[in-house]
C-alpha cells in the first residue's frame, strides 16, 4: 500500500520538532543524544557558513573527532533496525539514486562510519533502499536501491529524494552496513520534525538525521557507529590548550571561537567550534559547540 503525501517545508530541517525521547528506555542519555534531542527541540547548531555542526567536525590538529563509545561517554554503537518487507539483495552499485525525471525533494545524505574507538572504517558495504516520493518501493526493479563502499576516511555520500509516506509508518530510508568480515547492521534512519515520528512503533530518536534546507533541496548527515573492535589513537581526546579569556559570561550576539571559555548559569564551558551565538544555543543546549568544564 502507498500513500501520496506531499512534503511540507516544516517536516524536515525547520520549523518546530517537538520534544524526542534521548532514546529507548534503558540507554543512558549521552552527550549525542542530548545533541539530538536538541535539534528535536529546535537549538540546531550551525556553524559559521551554515554547515550541520557535528561532533566529527572538531579535533586535534583537525582530525575527525566523532562521539563513540570509546572516546566519549558510553555512546552505544548505532541501534538495529528490522529489515521490512521490502528489501531486495543484489542492488546496483552506486551513489546516486536519482534518475532522469525523479520526482521530489532532492536529498543528499552524508557522513562517516567509525568503529568504537572513533576511528574511520574503510570498505564498509552500505546498502540503501527507501520510498519514493509517493511512498511507493519497487518491487519489480531497483528504483531507489543501491550499494556503496565507505573510502578510505570512512566517508559516504548518497543522492536521492526524500521518502514519502505510506500508512502506519513515518519517513526513513532503510540501510544495511558491514564492515568487511564482521556481521550485518540493518537499521533504519529518521527526519527530524515529522508528525508521525510520535506515533510509529519503529522510531528510535536515536537514528536521527540532522537535516537542513539547502536551496530547493535538504542535505542529511548520519555518522554510524558498527561494533567493530579498534586500537584507539593515542591523541585523541584533543589535547588543545584553551585559547580564550577564562570565566566571560557567555551571550548571544558574540562571536566565539574554538577553544574560548565561558561561563553560564554559573558553570564552565569550552567552546569546540567557531560559530556566532544566538537565543536558543546556549552551552547547556548544544553539546556540539560546548562542552562542560
Amino acid at each position: 500500500m502507498t500513500e501520496s503525501s506531499a512534503v511540507p517545508p516544516e517536516a524536515i530541517g525547520g520549523g518546530s520538532h517537538g520534544a524526542a525521547d534521548a532514546g529507548p528506555a534503558g540507554r543512558p542519555l549521552s552527550r549525542k543524544n542530548l545533541l539530538r534531542a536538541a535539534f528535536a527541540a529546535g537549538a540546531v547548531p550551525l556553524i559559521t557558513g551554515g554547515s550541520i555542526a557535528l561532533a566529527r567536525d572538531t579535533g586535534h590538529r583537525g582530525t575527525p573527532l566523532p562521539l563513540t563509545p570509546a572516546c566519549d561517554d558510553g555512546d552505544d554503537p548505532t541501534p538495529a533496525q528490522m529489515e521490512g518487507p521490502y528489501f531486495k539483495p543484489d542492488s546496483p552499485l552506486r551513489t546516486s539514486l536519482v534518475a532522469p525525471g525523479t520526482s521530489g525533494t532532492p536529498l543528499t545524505v552524508s557522513g562517516y562510519v567509525f568503529g568504537r574507538a572513533c576511528r574511520p572504517l574503510p570498505g564498509v558495504l552500505l546498502d540503501f533502499w527507501q520510498a519514493d516520493a509517493r511512498g511507493s518501493y519497487d518491487m519489480s526493479g531497483f528504483a531507489f536501491r543501491g550499494h556503496q563502499f565507505t573510502g578510505a576516511d570512512g566517508a559516504f555520500t548518497l543522492t536521492t529524494v526524500v521518502a514519502g509516506l505510506y500508512p502506519g509508518r513515518t519517513r526513513h530510508i532503510h540501510v544495511k552496513a558491514q564492515a568487511p568480515g564482521r556481521p550485518v547492521l540493518t537499521t533504519q534512519l529518521y527526519f527530524p520534525g515529522e508528525p508521525r515520528n510520535a506515533t510509529d512503533a519503529l522510531y528510535d530518536p536515536a537514528l536521527l538525521m540532522y537535516v537542513r534546507t539547502a536551496g530547493s533541496g535538504r542535505q542529511g548527515t548520519f555518522d554510524f557507529v558498527l561494533d567493530v573492535a579498534q586500537q584507539p589513537d593515542p591523541t585523541d581526546p584533543p589535547t588543545d590548550p584553551p585559547t580564550g579569556p577564562p570565566g566571560r559570561i557567555w551571550a548571544a550576539g558574540t562571536s566565539y571561537r574554538a577553544g574560548d571559555r565561558v561561563t553560564h548559569g554559573g558553570l564552565p564551558y569550552r567552546c569546540l567550534q567557531t560559530h556566532a551565538a544566538v537565543a536558543g544555543w546556549e552551552p547547556p543546549l548544544v553539546p556540539a559547540l560546548w562542552e562542560r568544564g
